[in-house]
């Protein structure tokens, strides 16, 4: 006989502010598969815990296991970035005609938001959702010329399990003025488990796109149309081992000190298309990535140092994990000849994501059978 999945939401307090507001933690459980704990501090992924081949559940994602963790030091693990995520150059771009300047916190740049980003806010919780697909939802109210922004942007978060080896991520964003809107999660995944002790260079990668982002110095896209991945190590059409050639003599990959750059994805038509695929051979674990986003920014953990503890008093390190961003390619409000980031008044922001989890024989993944790419999606 078989037995019914069942779904469940528990909400908690995590940790408390400094000026004494509640962080809140909310689990969404299946007991066939996925569990997933959001905070309200960034509205941030804080653990998802995924069976492996053997059925056996860890955490796949690096953070911490307290809140203080989160406070005492900005590195946005699992969180909601915004307004902008990636860089904007010069922290300044022309809207309609007038200059936006905004608050400069990466050298010259504007990276993820600003100086106090989505990520560095405490959203609310506006609806859980206790049935099949359980569900919460958060919402933010970022004010007009927050970190220089024009507008006030009305934003909800809502993270769903729609399955028992699927975690969904919609958000949506709607404003009084024209604006520009870029919204990622900043989840750093080790398939292998967040106290797995192994980095993440034996991870198996796929990602559908013919062309990528060559960056400068500052990690700004370079004043050129996209470069092919055709012949170089940015190539991951077919898969590879994120390692095979991250240490090879390339300009990006010493610009980038690893892999941080966006790679630029086929039209999405409206639905999440396929985007990218992670397998690793110790675990048995498949993450499959689908967006209706433009680009995915590829983030080799390259400025872990060893300085943090995370999860289980771990230091993380160079490559412990691997971030998968979708989302519009940086610096778009300076650049007309990508995708727009443009939002005005009328109009919804809306981006998805979808993890889907599957699990591939161990052997099956050493030999990269596991990483065809699924019908229609890449070249």
């Amino acid at each position: 006989m078989n037995v019914p999945s069942v779904a469940s939401v528990a909400r908690s307090r995590f940790g408390v502010l400094p000026d004494g507001s509640d962080v809140e933690r909310v689990v969404l459980q299946r007991t066939d598969g996925l569990e997933a704990r959001i905070i309200t501090y960034g509205a941030s992924l804080q653990a998802l815990l995924v069976p492996d081949v053997d059925g056996r559940r860890d955490d796949i994602v690096l953070g911490h296991d307290a809140f203080e963790g989160y406070l005492a030091r900005r590195q946005f693990f699992g969180a909601t970035v915004g307004r902008y995520a990636n860089r904007i150059a010069g922290a300044r771009f022309v809207l309609d005609g007038a200059k936006v300047q905004l608050a400069a916190n990466n050298g010259a740049n504007a990276l993820h938001g600003g100086l106090e980003g989505f990520d560095r806010r405490n959203w609310r919780i506006v609806r859980i959702d206790n049935g099949d697909q359980p569900a919460v939802t958060l919402a933010h109210t970022s004010a007009d010329r927050e970190e220089g922004y024009p507008g006030a942007l009305e934003v909800e978060v809502t993270w769903r399990l729609t399955g028992p080896m699927e975690l969904r991520l919609d958000m949506t964003a709607r404003t009084d003025r024209p604006t520009v809107v870029n919204l990622t999660n900043h989840s750093f995944f080790n398939l292998a488990g967040a106290c797995s002790g192994r980095d993440i260079l034996d991870h198996h990668l796929t990602v559908a796109a013919d062309h990528f982002l060559a960056i400068d110095s500052g990690a700004i896209p370079l004043p050129q149309p996209p470069s092919e991945v055709a012949g170089t190590p940015f190539d991951f059409r077919d898969g590879v081992e994120i390692g095979a050639r991250i240490r090879n003599d390339h300009p990006q990959l010493r610009v980038g000190r690893g892999y941080d750059h966006n790679f630029c994805l086929a039209p999405a038509r409206g639905e999440p298309r396929f985007a990218a695929r992670l397998a690793a051979p110790t675990s048995g674990r498949v993450l499959e990535l689908f967006t209706n986003q433009p680009g995915l920014q590829v983030y080799s953990g390259n400025f872990l140092d060893g300085t943090t503890a995370g999860k289980g008093g771990r230091l993380y390190r160079q490559s412990d994990a691997i971030c998968l961003e979708p989302q519009a390619w940086p610096n778009t409000p300076n650049r007309p000849d990508f995708p727009t980031a443009r939002l005005t008044p009328g109009e919804v922001y809306r981006h998805t994501t979808l993890y889907r989890f599957t699990h591939a024989n161990r052997g099956a993944i050493e030999t990269q059978s596991v990483v065809e790419l699924p019908e229609g999606a890449g070249r």
